[in-house]
């Protein structure tokens, strides 16, 4: 890929968390007082583009927000990132998407998860963005968004040959979006490139116990049976198995301090569709991946805890790891 900037596109929902600080979560009917209030821009999708832009990658985001003040700070926030909000497409009637999150003073939370605009993308947004997803390296995409653009967007990679990486989560948001029932996955989920969803979301898949490391490896097993060329079951602090026709590896975590997991998950997919991208071979691109995943946890927030490029090969270094990626 020399003389150009490895490129990814990225398909994830987007939101706006207002977080509120207070001394103790109210109970029912109960009234507190917030110390401080926040606005930031977050969500898989410009979790995972931005991640995927600190690691020096070009970056575009297939999204939608509403026609509200909401949408111009998310896109500021991607501006600043400096992802491509090109087709970050609104839908005027409707709001964009908010989670409200109250943090008390002992560090516990609670959240409200409003869909907004994240439950009006539909296929012919990802028809629109085609030529973005025929030039991208890699097609990211996170599950939580209607079944139907997830789908659209597999099968448009897959005409162009673009890698593609599936979260196939069901998130909070997604279990009412479209009114869709929770139900089996689509067959299209099984055939892209590699499958990352976390061990308990890749029990329910298989119907499986997630008890242990060994369960994941058999999980893996069977995903691969059902299509998937590779399958990343993450793990936590536990770390990631990598199963593939060539075999299964665990991948250690790294041991850093816990300071907010929130940006855990969205670090580690932007990382490993960036070093996809340069063609990083698989196991080595998870351990790129693990690295930023574990950085984002010594951060409070989400997109604010995203890691540079040069914290993660830093991490790597350190604990003698010879998988510097590609990029440039």
């Amino acid at each position: 890929m020399t003389g150009r900037s490895p490129k990814v596109v990225v398909i994830g929902s987007t939101y706006v968390d207002m977080a509120v600080r207070c001394r103790q979560i109210p109970s029912s009917g109960q009234s507190v007082v917030g110390s401080a209030l926040s606005y930031t821009a977050t969500g898989p999708g410009p979790c995972q583009a931005g991640q995927a832009a600190l690691c020096g990658c070009e970056v575009h985001l297939i999204s939608k927000v509403g026609g509200d003040p909401f949408a111009e700070m998310a896109r500021k926030s991607l501006a600043e990132f400096k992802v491509n909000a090109e087709y970050v497409y609104a839908a005027e009637a409707k709001n964009t998407g908010i989670v409200v999150t109250l943090v008390s003073g002992t560090g516990e939370n609670a959240a409200c998860f409003y869909a907004g605009a994240n439950s009006a993308i539909q296929g012919q947004d990802i028809d629109t963005a085609e030529q973005v997803i025929c030039d991208a390296d890699v097609c990211l995409m996170h599950g939580g968004l209607p079944r139907e653009a997830i789908v659209r967007a597999i099968r448009c990679a897959a005409v162009h040959g673009t890698k593609t990486i599936l979260d196939p989560a069901r998130a909070v948001e997604s279990r009412c979006i479209g009114g869709q029932a929770e139900g089996d996955l689509p067959m299209e989920f099984f055939s892209v490139d590699i499958l990352i969803p976390n061990l308990c979301e890749a029990a329910e898949i298989t119907d499986k116990s997630a008890a242990t490391i060994r369960t994941a490896k058999l999980i893996g097993s069977e995903l691969i049976t059902r299509g998937a060329k590779c399958a990343i079951i993450t793990m936590g602090r536990r770390g990631c198995m990598v199963v593939d026709r060539n075999g299964a590896d665990h991948i250690p975590s790294f041991d850093v301090e816990l300071v907010d997991q929130t940006g855990r998950g969205d670090a580690f997919a932007g990382a490993l569709a960036a070093s996809c991208a340069v063609g990083d071979d698989i196991r080595q691109a998870v351990k790129f991946a693990s690295a930023a995943g574990a950085l984002a946890c010594t951060k409070f927030g989400s997109i604010e805890s995203m890691p540079s490029k040069a914290e993660i090969i830093q991490l790597l270094q350190k604990e003698g790891l010879d998988v510097l990626p590609n990029i440039p």
